[in-house]
């Protein structure tokens, strides 16, 4: 595979805290204790050349001081980096997360709908006494910033070697992961700086032996769009997941270096799914990459302040505000002087009050996300991964939807199919058949809705999937149809010839 061109990462990082993924960093601590990298959830903002990365995640180890180390392209500046609030990344996962939809069949002797086909819409504080030095020039490692956000100092450090920038921490008292200055290298052989954020644990909620971080977002520009992930390789502790969500206006992405595949998705299935839905979804999405060994899985794709259905509150103009929408040119949180007649409201989706724009100031509607595609891409590797991620602009695709395709046996699209519009999801049914009498001559089969007695219950999202149990339930037994995307017919999964050559 051929090498990237790290210097030029842009993303817009979200890290939950209770969906494990890979890190984009990795860790350091004083002593010799090693902390472990297990959780990251990545969403990524991006237009034009400009980008917004915020991340959350969460670390198992001692309660000292540590730090996170990320590879960034440019010399940020405080005014560049603030924490966020934790709920705007549940948003983000929720909304793109796969969904299981229950239905009821209709009376088939009613009389037929007019409607039959459900159809989709479309401040920092000063830094401490003790300050860095600000120059390791017998290292040659320089601090090119240092500044503190929330429960963060902050230091950027740009480096000549990568054995210098790994001495240079240890003589700050950190002890660097082992095997961490050969992922270090091809960070500082393309010019990479290096976003060092030390963390006070005393500032800190520790649930479960996991620290609950304060996520982080900053921006800047480039022309290229990579993700550093193998620098993460440091921490882990084995086979990682990782989900990034892409928010661009108007634009789906997928990776450049590294297959792509959809998940499979419109499948009917089991009563009891309902209970395991998060375990039966790990078992697919496995399944599907052993079918397509070092892929990346497409799981979600669709206009970003929309679904059908949806497991959850719609992101609104304030998610897009927090995840950077605010630093994005031309985008929202533009302020223009009012017009003579009465001035427009400030305004925000129901639920979600806007704060109110400065005297004699009025808000530009424009730019608040209505035109944000949301992309949710799904990756799990181990220590073989040696290219970070690079994503390329990809054509609009739909499925998942409740949209019979052929009205005479009601069979709903299959798969993702090219389209002009993104509405694609992950969407897992289960339907109960009419049980009542028919009392007609010519019924009508297959109309779902709501049950007979009683409110359809709410989709249920599949969250923290890097947590969810797996192998413990048997796709082939619980999925009602053929699925030839992952080798399943008539209730059987068909053995998975192995693949060689290079994953991308």
């Amino acid at each position: 595979m051929r090498n990237i061109a790290i210097a030029v990462v842009v993303a817009v990082g979200v890290c939950a805290p209770h969906a494990a993924e890979a890190f984009c960093g990795f860790y350091v601590s004083p002593g010799e204790n090693q902390l472990v990298a297990d959780a990251t959830q990545v969403v990524l903002m991006r237009k034009g050349t400009r980008t917004v990365l915020s991340m959350q995640n969460n670390y198992k180890g001692p309660p000292e001081q540590f730090a996170m180390v990320i590879p960034v392209p440019t010399v940020l500046k405080e005014a560049d980096v603030k924490t966020l609030p934790k709920a705007v990344f549940a948003n983000v996962e929720r909304m793109g997360a796969p969904r299981l939809v229950e239905y009821w069949e209709q009376d088939p002797c009613a009389p037929e709908p007019e409607y039959r086909v459900m159809t989709a819409k479309s401040g920092g504080a000063p830094m401490p006494k003790r300050a860095m030095k600000k120059d390791a020039d017998d290292l040659g490692v320089t601090v090119e910033a240092q500044f503190e956000v929330g429960e963060y100092q902050i230091v950027i450090l740009s480096a000549k070697e990568s054995t210098g920038l790994d001495t240079w921490l240890r003589r700050e008292k950190y002890s660097i992961p082992k095997g961490a200055e050969p992922l270090l290298r091809p960070y500082v052989e393309s010019g990479m700086k290096f976003f060092v954020a030390k963390v006070d644990p005393k500032k800190v909620q520790f649930v479960g032996g996991r620290a609950e971080l304060s996520p982080l977002r900053f921006h800047y520009d480039s022309t290229e769009f990579v993700l550093p992930i193998r620098l993460g390789l440091a921490n882990s502790t084995g086979t990682q997941d990782l989900i990034v969500s892409i928010l661009a206006p108007g634009q789906r992405y997928e990776v450049a270096n590294y297959p792509n595949v959809t998940i499979p998705t419109n499948l009917d299935v089991a009563d009891s799914v309902r209970d395991r839905f998060g375990a039966f979804y790990a078992s697919l999405f496995d399944r599907t990459l052993e079918k397509n060994p070092g892929a990346v899985v497409t799981e979600y794709a669709w206009q970003a302040t929309t679904c059908d259905p949806c497991p959850g509150p719609q992101l609104g103009a304030n998610d897009f505000m927090t995840l950077g929408s605010d630093v994005l040119d031309g985008n929202a949180n533009q302020l223009a002087t009012p017009p003579a007649t009465k001035p427009a409201p400030g305004g925000g989706p129901p639920g979600r009050p806007m704060p109110p724009p400065p005297p004699g100031k009025r808000r530009v509607m424009r730019g608040w996300g209505n035109d944000f595609v949301l992309t949710r891409l799904h990756a799990r590797y181990g220590k073989d991964i040696t290219d970070d991620l690079v994503f390329r602009a990809a054509p609009p695709i739909v499925g998942g939807r409740e949209h019979v395709v052929d009205a005479k046996t009601n069979k709903l699209e299959e798969g993702a199919q090219p389209s002009s519009i993104n509405n694609f999801q992950g969407r897992y049914a289960i339907r109960h058949r009419w049980t009542g009498k028919l009392a007609c001559k010519n019924p009508i089969r297959n109309r779902w809705g709501g049950p007979p007695n009683g409110a359809r219950p709410s989709p249920q999202p599949a969250l923290g999937l890097a947590f969810a149990p797996r192998g413990t339930v048997q796709i082939a037994k619980v999925i009602k149809q053929d699925v030839p995307e992952i080798g399943l017919k008539k209730g059987v999964l068909e053995p998975v010839k192995p693949k060689s050559g290079p994953r991308n």
